[in-house]
């Protein structure tokens, strides 16, 4: 079997140019959530890779910890996500757009008439930063409010939120959804049983600490199909403020074996440790594999040379890289051509301006 990252790909749902994929990351460029033509030149300038995964896309007005993001719970909101669809087509790569919903790690001033962020319990993430105004009105980072703990039937609307926004993927011209089960992040929230102390259906064993999850997975796949639905998980994942706790390996086992049953699109897991947090253990994503029979993307300090070893050895089936796409709208040829990579200003990965946005400019040979 031919597994040359740069070689197109047909596995599972997915027929891909290459085995590259280019990862959700935060830009916050839509004052009024609504896409834009500038979002589509940005993502249209990076269809090197075979798969552009976009950046966490509000499932609702309750679901987002940062200011000018792009939802998929309006219909403008659609109607501007088709702009986005329609360019990265027609350069001859798939998009699937990520779904997120923060909990904890939001804000009074992300949330409508300044109510509190919901999550599983109302434990605090007080060391962790949400992007929205201070007390003076000042746009930037701000310590995550207090949370309110959901209450069970609100668990069933964010579920059936997550499925709605899958129907506006749909019909925004999406090839299909990844849910974000990551980065701390309120499905993660979920699962970790430090931050949910739940004594309902989703609190407690590492069933029903699952529950949420599965359940948004199965109304996803009810709206749109199984071949069109993806999650991304951090495993061993500590992003805003998940401690550590015994179960980690039984719990990702048992989503592993769950999820094979379900025959989604992909498994997108991102190792943390490019982001200053846990590491995966030595040997988690061979066991990962062991568990899992479907399609699995792998994130995190990625370089040409890892992302091929790791092919060879079956242990993946796409590479995604994250960062380097920002800075290096042509990374694709980059990494063929052993050409050197323009580093990131992380100063400008936020804000309104096309500064640091657009302005990347493609490797000159001369």
């Amino acid at each position: 079997m031919n597994t040359n990252i740069f070689e197109e790909v047909t596995k599972g749902s997915l027929q891909l140019k290459n085995r590259i994929a280019m990862a959700p990351m935060t830009r916050a460029r839509n004052e009024d959530g609504i896409p834009k033509d500038f979002n589509a030149e940005y993502y249209a300038q990076r269809t090197g890779a075979g798969l552009i995964i976009t950046e966490g896309t509000a499932i609702s007005s309750t679901s987002k910890g940062v200011l000018h993001i792009p939802g998929l719970y309006t219909t403008e909101q659609t109607e501007g996500w088709k702009l986005v669809t329609s360019a990265v087509h027609g350069k001859g790569s798939k998009i699937y757009t990520q779904l997120w919903h923060v909990g904890r790690v939001s804000h009074v001033s992300n949330q409508p008439d300044r109510q509190a962020p919901v999550a599983p319990s109302d434990i605090q993430a007080a060391n962790s930063n949400a992007w929205g105004y201070d007390e003076n009105g000042k746009e930037g980072f701000v310590i995550s409010s207090k949370p309110r703990a959901l209450e069970t039937n609100e668990v069933k609307q964010i579920v059936q939120d997550f499925a709605t926004a899958a129907q506006n993927a749909i019909k925004a011209g999406f090839d299909g959804v990844e849910l974000h089960g990551a980065n701390g992040y309120l499905i993660e929230q979920f699962l970790n049983p430090f931050i949910n102390n739940r004594t309902d259906e989703y609190g407690g064993s590492i069933e029903n600490r699952s529950r949420f999850l599965l359940e948004a997975i199965d109304a996803s796949i009810e709206a749109i199909g199984a071949d069109k639905v993806a999650i991304r998980l951090t495993p061993y994942g500590g992003l805003h403020e998940l401690p550590q706790y015994e179960e980690i390996e039984e719990t990702y086992h048992y989503l592993a074996t769950e999820l094979s049953k379900r025959n989604i699109s992909y498994i997108h897991i991102m190792d943390q440790k490019s982001r200053g947090s846990f590491a995966l253990p030595e040997g988690f994503m061979e066991r990962f594999r062991n568990w899992y029979d479907g399609v699995i993307i792998l994130a995190g300090g990625m370089t040409k040379e890892k992302s091929q070893e790791l092919l060879d050895a079956g242990i993946i089936d796409i590479a995604a890289f994250g960062e380097d796409f920002i800075a290096n709208p042509d990374l694709v040829e980059r990494l063929k051509n052993n050409w050197p990579l323009t580093p990131p200003k992380r100063e400008l990965h936020y804000g309104l301006t096309m500064e640091g946005y657009l302005d990347w400019e493609v490797y000159n040979k001369n």
